[in-house]
Protein backbone atom coordinates (compact mmCIF):
# COMPACT_ATOMS: atom_id res chain seq x y z
CA UNK A 1 0.00 0.00 0.00
CA UNK A 2 1.24 3.63 -0.81
CA UNK A 3 1.78 6.04 2.45
CA UNK A 4 -1.62 8.03 0.72
CA UNK A 5 -3.49 4.91 0.41
CA UNK A 6 -2.76 3.79 4.31
CA UNK A 7 -3.16 7.60 5.13
CA UNK A 8 -6.99 7.87 3.63
CA UNK A 9 -7.56 4.32 5.49
CA UNK A 10 -6.42 4.72 8.61
CA UNK A 11 -7.88 8.64 8.71
CA UNK A 12 -11.14 7.37 8.56
CA UNK A 13 -10.50 4.87 11.65
CA UNK A 14 -8.59 7.77 13.60
CA UNK A 15 -11.13 10.23 13.83
CA UNK A 16 -13.64 8.76 16.36
CA UNK A 17 -10.26 7.65 18.69
CA UNK A 18 -9.23 10.97 18.08
CA UNK A 19 -11.58 12.41 19.48
CA UNK A 20 -12.17 10.70 22.23
CA UNK A 21 -8.28 11.34 23.39
CA UNK A 22 -9.80 14.94 23.96
CA UNK A 23 -6.71 16.58 23.00
CA UNK A 24 -7.11 20.34 21.90
CA UNK A 25 -4.26 19.99 19.56
CA UNK A 26 -1.84 16.90 17.94
CA UNK A 27 1.35 17.37 18.13
CA UNK A 28 3.77 16.40 15.25
CA UNK A 29 4.75 12.98 14.73
CA UNK A 30 7.95 11.59 14.96
CA UNK A 31 9.53 8.34 13.14
CA UNK A 32 9.76 7.37 17.13
CA UNK A 33 5.96 7.53 17.54
CA UNK A 34 5.29 5.33 14.47
CA UNK A 35 7.97 2.88 16.17
CA UNK A 36 6.34 2.83 18.96
CA UNK A 37 2.59 1.82 17.65
CA UNK A 38 4.42 -0.61 15.74
CA UNK A 39 6.09 -2.14 18.39
CA UNK A 40 2.70 -2.35 20.60
CA UNK A 41 0.71 -3.69 17.30
CA UNK A 42 3.75 -6.50 17.01
CA UNK A 43 3.40 -7.23 20.32
CA UNK A 44 -0.39 -8.43 20.86
CA UNK A 45 -1.57 -11.13 18.22
CA UNK A 46 -5.36 -9.49 18.81
CA UNK A 47 -4.18 -6.02 17.71
CA UNK A 48 -2.08 -7.29 14.74
CA UNK A 49 -5.24 -9.50 13.60
CA UNK A 50 -7.55 -6.35 14.11
CA UNK A 51 -4.97 -3.80 12.14
CA UNK A 52 -4.60 -6.74 9.32
CA UNK A 53 -8.62 -6.85 9.26
CA UNK A 54 -8.23 -2.92 8.90
CA UNK A 55 -6.16 -3.23 6.29
CA UNK A 56 -8.22 -5.34 4.11
CA UNK A 57 -11.16 -2.92 4.62
CA UNK A 58 -9.41 -0.06 4.23
CA UNK A 59 -8.51 -1.86 0.55
CA UNK A 60 -12.60 -2.40 0.13
CA UNK A 61 -12.57 1.33 0.60
CA UNK A 62 -10.33 1.70 -1.73
CA UNK A 63 -12.57 -0.04 -4.33
CA UNK A 64 -16.34 1.18 -3.23
CA UNK A 65 -16.67 4.15 -5.12
CA UNK A 66 -18.33 6.49 -2.11
CA UNK A 67 -20.71 8.20 -4.55
CA UNK A 68 -21.66 4.68 -6.21
CA UNK A 69 -22.42 2.92 -2.84
CA UNK A 70 -22.58 4.88 -0.02
CA UNK A 71 -24.44 2.69 2.18
CA UNK A 72 -21.48 0.01 1.85
CA UNK A 73 -18.60 2.85 1.87
CA UNK A 74 -20.40 4.08 5.36
CA UNK A 75 -20.86 0.23 6.35
CA UNK A 76 -17.33 -0.08 5.82
CA UNK A 77 -16.13 2.93 7.33
CA UNK A 78 -17.80 2.64 11.10
CA UNK A 79 -16.37 -1.18 10.71
CA UNK A 80 -13.26 0.39 10.62
CA UNK A 81 -13.38 2.97 13.19
CA UNK A 82 -14.71 0.40 15.56
CA UNK A 83 -11.69 -1.61 15.19
CA UNK A 84 -9.27 1.43 15.47
CA UNK A 85 -10.59 2.34 18.92
CA UNK A 86 -9.80 -1.27 20.06
CA UNK A 87 -5.83 0.04 18.97
CA UNK A 88 -5.15 2.33 21.45
CA UNK A 89 -4.94 6.07 21.93
CA UNK A 90 -0.44 6.09 20.36
CA UNK A 91 -2.59 4.66 17.10
CA UNK A 92 -5.12 7.43 16.71
CA UNK A 93 -3.07 10.19 17.87
CA UNK A 94 -0.11 8.73 15.38
CA UNK A 95 -3.08 8.45 12.51
CA UNK A 96 -4.36 11.97 13.44
CA UNK A 97 -0.79 13.89 13.28
CA UNK A 98 -0.35 12.30 9.69
CA UNK A 99 -2.25 14.61 8.59
CA UNK A 100 0.15 17.45 8.67
CA UNK A 101 2.93 15.61 7.50
CA UNK A 102 4.28 15.94 3.83
CA UNK A 103 4.14 12.18 2.64
CA UNK A 104 7.53 13.32 0.47
CA UNK A 105 9.17 14.83 3.34
CA UNK A 106 12.35 12.64 5.24
CA UNK A 107 10.18 12.28 8.47
CA UNK A 108 6.96 11.34 5.97
CA UNK A 109 9.17 8.85 4.02
CA UNK A 110 10.31 7.45 7.68
CA UNK A 111 6.75 6.86 9.03
CA UNK A 112 6.05 5.54 6.17
CA UNK A 113 8.33 2.61 6.12
CA UNK A 114 7.54 1.92 9.87
CA UNK A 115 3.82 1.61 8.40
CA UNK A 116 4.81 -0.72 5.83
CA UNK A 117 6.27 -2.82 7.92
CA UNK A 118 3.08 -3.17 9.96
CA UNK A 119 1.29 -4.16 6.65
CA UNK A 120 4.14 -7.06 6.94
CA UNK A 121 2.88 -8.62 9.65
CA UNK A 122 -0.19 -9.10 7.50
CA UNK A 123 1.59 -11.05 4.90
CA UNK A 124 1.79 -8.44 2.58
Amino acid sequence: MTLKIIVAALLIAAVPVCAQAQKPSPSKVTKADAQRVLKIIQGDKVKTQIYCEMAKIGNQLEQINEEADPKKFEELSRKMEEMGKRLGFKYGALIDGLEDVDPRSEVGQEISATLEALDHLCGR
